[in-house]
């Protein structure tokens, strides 16, 4: 008997300087990135453009951020839920979460942080823009190759019109002294499309279609590109999200990051061209944020696919 090896997550490399739009590269990628999605829900991107300074820069600010007394922290406050501060949850004791709303415009960094900071704290504005930037240019090539390899670009640049971000800068407790290893609940996320990066503690489990969880290792440059609920009914189904949770090990502290998109003042339909005798339609025109708020209902927290409750045909 060989030894059982464990499921990985396909990785798939950004930094190739040729990547451009119709470009051999492109094109093989392309492939790969919707394969990809299709099978797993999510995949680990290789993404120079964050460089390592960017990288020590944001994780700095983060323990900065989560320093502030609690009392400073719960003022980050959001109409949609789990948008803003989250944390000392009796279920999820470990775990702790801001978000910066609109987080690729000076607006709504510079919001957060005098909120937060009243002086003004120009280094964490600044580092937290630039990053939010870069990572929204890693979404939105992913998405573009998306819409291309299904034939509904044009789809696509509507879509990309009406799209904010979302930054959130997460911190779990060390298990140890809680009792608990449990970070955050096996979940799909609600976003369109969610880009995760970790410091350098383990923590981050994917679910296969086998339902065996991967543990994804952390490194600077990478990256994991993962598909939300809207993005299944986008697609019609053909992209699925992938579950995942955070297991906590030791006694080391763990900071994360998640940039997600979410579409706003924007009807979602599928695509006529994503609909055909094998691919019956399967979800109504949605509001994402309305879908939003019915997840966090007793109705929407009850169902087995929240997406489904609410727009599924």
């Amino acid at each position: 008997m060989g030894s059982l090896t464990q499921p990985t997550l396909p990785i798939i490399d950004f930094s190739n300087n040729d990547l451009k739009p119709g470009s051999s590269s492109w094109l093989s990628i392309s492939k790969d990135v919707v394969r990809a999605l299709e099978d797993y829900g999510c995949f680990i991107v290789i993404y120079s453009e964050v460089s390592s300074e960017q990288h020590e820069a944001i994780f700095r600010a983060a323990e900065e951020l989560f320093d502030l007394p609690t009392e400073i922290k719960v003022l980050n406050t959001s109409d949609t839920p789990s948008h803003g501060y989250v944390g000392q949850e009796p279920v999820i004791p470990l775990y702790e979460g801001l978000g910066i709303e609109n987080a690729t415009t000076l607006e709504g960094v510079q919001r957060f942080t005098n909120l937060l900071w009243p002086f003004g704290n120009d280094r964490f504005c600044g580092t937290a823009l630039a990053y939010s930037k870069v990572v929204a240019g890693l979404d939105q090539v992913v998405m573009r190759m998306v819409a291309e390899s299904y034939g509904i670009e044009k789809k696509y640049e509507s879509l990309l019109e009406s799209t904010s971000y979302l930054l959130r800068l997460i911190k779990y407790l060390g298990p140890e002294k809680n009792g608990t290893n449990l970070g955050i609940v096996p979940h799909t996320d609600k976003s369109f499309m969610s880009i995760l990066h970790q410091h350098q503690v383990k923590g981050l489990e994917i679910k296969t279609k086998n339902d065996e969880w991967m543990v994804i290792d952390p490194s600077p440059s990478s990256f994991i590109v993962m598909a939300g609920d809207a993005c299944m009914a986008w697609t019609n189904g053909r992209i699925e999200p992938a579950y995942h949770r955070v297991i906590m090990k030791g006694s080391e502290e763990r900071y994360s990051l998640g940039l997600f998109s979410f579409i706003r003042d924007f009807i979602i339909e599928v695509a006529e061209e994503l609909v055909d005798d094998e691919h019956p339609m399967q979800f109504k025109p949605f509001d994402h944020y309305k879908y939003i708020h019915f997840y966090y209902t007793d109705e929407g927290k009850r169902s087995k696919c929240p997406i489904k409750a609410y727009c599924g045909v």
